[in-house]
């Protein structure tokens, strides 16, 4: 999951250059939706019926399903694909992975709030030092008073509506199995989010796109829409939100380092002392978190 979307940055700041952000964005929520319901349909058919699985679920979604299934689409497919696209393409790679670093630090603090999850203090150790750690890998591009500020603030109103989604999606996951939940509110969110963009897509012309930046469309609608969002969700019915989140904390580095190998960008020594801190406050949250229920009184 993390070495998918870690690498994803470079895919859609490569796509940019021929797409505008909306557009390429239409097209892979496009994709995405269509092979979850493709999926869907093959498991309904040949997987086994009889408990929840990753594919599969027996159970018939309720009324009220549905419409928390419609909410979390706008939440988690709309708003939060136009604060990350739109935020992407007006800040840096750099700023947009450290405001990933926020995400643990922000599911964790909610859940403990709520009293889902017990959150340790190695949890909360672990997550300074992957902040610290992020902060040294891509640090000296971050400015939150810079040009970016916009984009920097876009970024971070993604991951308020990624954790809202997180943990949004976890209780109907009890009944239901990760790709119905994912898929189903995906098609909801693209039903919504092609109309709402279309001014922007309908003056693009198909014919001057390259087969190339259409490829990585369709790879980041398969890759990051379908196959990391399943990895992550299949992670929180089974480890918890606290402790899958902490894994979005090695997307900086994976993207750090997928742009040293396929963009030629320079290595720093601070970047890989960060790195190590990152991969250290991930270990130590991944110990200190404990997916209990909480005491009943």
């Amino acid at each position: 999951m993390t070495i998918i979307w870690g690498s994803n940055f470079s895919v859609i700041k490569s796509a940019f250059r021929e797409l505008n952000p909306q557009a390429f964005n239409s097209v892979r929520m496009v994709v995405a939706s269509l092979a979850f319901l493709a999926v869907m349909a093959a498991a309904r058919r040949f997987a086994p019926h009889t408990e929840v699985g990753t594919f599969y679920s027996p159970a018939r979604v309720t009324p009220r399903e549905w419409a928390q299934l419609a909410v979390l689409g706008l939440i988690g497919h709309v708003f939060y694909q136009l604060c990350f696209i739109s935020g992407l393409a007006r800040t840096s790679v750099a700023n947009g992975s450290l405001m990933l670093a926020v995400t643990p630090v922000l599911i964790a603090g909610i859940n403990a709030l709520l009293g889902h999850e017990r959150i340790g203090r190695a949890h909360w150790i672990g997550a300074l030092v992957s902040t610290a750690g992020i902060y040294l890998v891509v640090g000296k591009g971050f400015r939150l008073g810079g040009p970016g500020l916009i984009g920097d603030l876009l970024m971070f109103g993604a991951v308020c509506c990624w954790a809202i989604y997180t943990l949004g999606t976890r209780p109907l996951m009890e009944r239901h199995s990760p790709v119905a939940v994912t898929g189903l509110s995906m098609v909801f969110g693209t039903l919504v989010y092609v109309p709402l963009v279309w001014p922007d897509v309908r003056p693009v012309d198909w014919s001057r796109v390259s087969a190339w930046t259409l490829g990585l469309s369709i790879y980041s609608g398969l890759f990051a829409l379908c196959v990391a969002y399943t990895i992550w969700y299949v992670a929180v019915r089974q480890i918890g939100s606290a402790r899958t989140s902490a894994y979005s904390n090695l997307i900086p580095v994976v993207a750090m380092t997928s742009a040293v190998m396929f963009l030629g960008e320079p290595l720093e020594w601070r970047k890989v002392i960060g790195a190590v801190a990152v991969l250290a406050g991930v270990a130590l949250t991944r110990a200190g978190s404990q997916v209990t229920a909480p005491a009943e009184e």
